[in-house]
């Protein structure tokens, strides 16, 4: 398998991680709080066993193959996941090393799902680690899906493959360009978050944590109320702004910045279909509340926007418990957990390039049975889409349903309602974060699954993030034979 490049690059990146921790022990020590010795004690250890990786390889990186891309990909999100865990593991919060690698597969996974429920008294070094986790991890899958996922051809993304793709020897310094240029754009767009939730009334510590798990659609908050706690019209729209901007193609971002293709973002197919989405099912959320006499006016439109942007994103912020909604409106946003965001984005789902492409094939396939003999053919955003791409994405959605069925009927087993499990698998394949009813609804979290339930759900959204494939494919034997 040639396993020197993948040590190399996971030790860098687990290096890096461990230096990261310094961060919330130095805010835990600014704070007075005991737990910068857990932070101090976790960074040691993570950046000596980074060291050692990447010593041990000799630090050279050589031409991945398509093989150790996938393999490189499920190692990433799982080594930093177990490393991610450990100051949550040794904290005072006193978790499970089950609910601490559950909380820490959530945070890097940008799923937002929580078992912890003392979020209002918890130490600032945890509350900023979660948001760290899933800053990094927002960044990761920016990167993933522009640099990795068209090179793998995993569901129908070689349709946005780079020109620098066409050969597997390319991805390491075209993946580094482009990581470079997206963190940039990541950075900015985080710091104008932070700066306008500090403008409208949160404290600066709450925004910079905010700032970054709400570009990374991620969700995590440092109160146990979430956004809901503030109590403010202008932090609930701007953290909609900013749930949307997370949830649009970065690559679109990198090009408008550097190429001043400014055009493309109102010209892209994707982003017009997101955002007719986005108003049609918030007119509907809206029209549900002042019906059944819920909330009024601006109130019930900013509450259908916020509940519909968070859900639909994969962020999983929550002003309101819109699982009381009724059962229509239940419904409406099960569905939406599946939707997710668009191509390149830090939201999650299956994404609506995915859609678009199923109804073309639809459409093609309903042409030909009406008119045999016509020629139709299939475009995206004006350009031809290979039939390898429709290909891909039917395979990608087959096995994301399969998938959800698969892990709701675990659930189940585990003693879960239907409710609680049907919604818990679609929020662990889909990185949303909350679920629907009493227990892992807005209003509730997972503390009290069982062991066994969160396993399962820790399995559930390391699937859903790597895109089901990378992970289908490495238990398949030919994948091991070389």
């Amino acid at each position: 398998m040639g396993f020197r490049s993948i040590q190399t690059i996971i030790g860098a990146l687990v290096a890096a991680l461990g230096l990261s921790m310094l961060l919330p022990a130095i805010a835990d020590g600014v704070a007075g709080h005991e737990d910068w010795r857990v932070f101090a004690g976790a960074s040691l250890v993570t950046t000596l066993s980074g060291a050692g990786l990447w010593a041990s390889s000799a630090g050279k990186i050589e031409t991945l193959t398509l093989r150790q891309a996938f393999l490189l990909t499920a190692l990433i999100w799982v080594v930093l996941t177990l490393f991610g865990s450990l100051p949550l593991y040794w904290s005072d919060l006193n978790l499970s090393f089950t609910d601490a690698l559950f909380e820490a597969m959530s945070g890097i996974t940008t799923t937002g799902a929580t078992v912890i429920t003392t979020l209002d008294t918890a130490p600032p070094g945890i509350l900023l680690w979660r948001g760290l986790l899933q800053w990094f991890g927002g960044l990761g899958i920016v990167v993933m899906a522009i640099a990795v996922l068209p090179m793998l051809q995993v569901g129908g993304m070689q349709m946005f493959r780079a020109e620098a793709f066409e050969t597997p020897d390319k991805i390491l310094p075209r993946a580094a360009q482009i990581a470079g240029g997206m963190t940039l754009i990541y950075g900015v767009l985080t710091i104008l978050a932070a700066a306008a939730y500090w403008f409208f009334g949160m404290g600066l510590f709450d925004a910079i944590v905010h700032a970054m798990t709400t570009v990374a659609t991620g969700g995590f908050s440092t109160r146990n109320g979430s956004i809901e706690s503030y109590e403010s019209i202008a932090i609930d729209y701007t953290s909609v702004t900013f749930m949307i901007l997370g949830a649009l193609p970065f690559a679109l971002y990198l090009g408008a910045v550097q190429y001043g293709h400014w055009k493309r973002l109102f010209a892209d197919s994707q982003i017009r279909t997101f955002f007719l989405l986005l108003v049609a099912v918030t007119t509907g959320m809206m029209i549900v509340q002042v019906q059944g006499n819920i909330y009024q006016g601006e109130e019930a439109f900013r509450h259908a926007l916020f509940s519909v942007t968070s859900v639909m994103t994969g962020t999983g912020y929550a002003t309101v418990d819109y699982g009381a909604w009724g059962p229509w409106a239940t419904s409406v946003f099960f569905f939406l957990t599946f939707v997710g965001g668009c191509t390149g984005s830090t939201s999650c789902g299956i994404k609506i390039f995915r859609f678009q492409v199923l109804a073309r094939d639809l459409y093609q396939h309903v042409r030909q049975i009406l008119m045999p003999s016509l020629v139709y053919v299939k475009r995206y955003n004006g350009a031809p889409l290979p039939e390898s791409v429709s290909i891909s994405v039917q395979s990608f959605v087959f096995l994301y349903i399969v998938s959800f069925f698969v892990l709701a009927l675990a659930l189940t087993a585990t003693g879960m309602d239907p409710v609680t499990a049907l919604s818990g698998a679609a929020t662990a394949i889909s990185n949303v974060g909350p679920g629907l009813g009493d227990i892992i609804g807005p209003a509730g979290n997972f503390a009290s699954l069982s062991d066994v339930a969160k396993w399962l759900l820790t399995a559930g959204m390391l699937v859903g993030r790597l895109e089901i494939l990378i992970i289908l494919v490495m238990f398949t034997p030919r994948f091991w034979r070389g």
